[in-house]
């Protein structure tokens, strides 16, 4: 079975996808890990990405599409996948098609975690990091007991810039242009079942592996 899970930044998708893949007996690939993984392995694929990324260019769709497809290849991934942050754009869903057709494989579902604009805003514009030991913080979900302390360490909280409302509104803008198309690419298939995302995190994985088990189009 071959899943991809598609969600904006803050919906959850790394929260819902390890637990799902485990109670599945499926890997979880994510883009971002497996990224880091070939860079630190040195693959050819990774140098070549690195590359890219260190110059601060994004790394081409015919670059990343072809690092997905050697991971899909590997012995551990043979009994099928959760994609998680792949595909964002309809050129690597389009190429993940002909890849899996190749081996005569196919995208079984696509799941949507749809989560309103505001309270994605206000997952990703909360953080804040210690700087003596890095313990994560937020001010709605995991607040410090001492303003801008840290309660492991005593250290000074930060906010890094990534973190603000400004960045965070910027990354959904980007998000948003950029897979809603994908979104509407799996729907015209008769793949996309889009469940509610603004709901615990149990309920959340519970809607996800009942619309990943029905038979039934979203």
């Amino acid at each position: 079975m071959h899943l991809v899970l598609i969600g904006a930044p803050g919906a959850g998708k790394g929260t819902q996808a390890g637990p799902i893949a485990d109670e599945l007996g499926l890997r979880h690939v994510a883009s971002g890990d497996m990224f880091r993984e070939a860079v630190t392995r040195g693959t050819p694929r990774g140098l070549e990405a690195k590359g890219f990324m260190d110059r601060g260019e994004l790394v081409p769709d015919a670059v990343t599409v072809a690092m997905v497809v050697e991971r899909l290849k590997e012995r551990d991934a043979c009994g099928g996948v959760i994609l998680d942050g792949f595909p964002r754009t309809i050129a690597q869903a389009e190429s993940l098609d002909d890849a899996l057709g190749e081996s005569g494989g196919y995208v079984d579902r696509a799941i949507y975690l749809a989560v309103p604009e505001e309270e994605l805003l206000r997952r990703l514009s909360g953080r804040w990091l210690c700087r003596s030991c890095q313990a994560s913080y937020h001010e709605v979900f995991n607040p410090p007991e001492v303003a801008e302390r840290c309660d492991r360490c005593g250290g000074e909280l930060y906010q890094r810039p990534d973190d603000t409302r400004e960045t965070a509104e910027r990354r959904l803008q980007v998000y948003f242009e950029q897979t809603r198309p994908v979104i509407d690419y799996y729907r015209r298939k008769g793949l996309l079942r889009e469940v509610d995302g603004n709901q615990d995190i149990d309920e959340v994985r519970a809607a996800v592996v009942k619309a990943i088990r029905s038979p039934d189009a979203g």
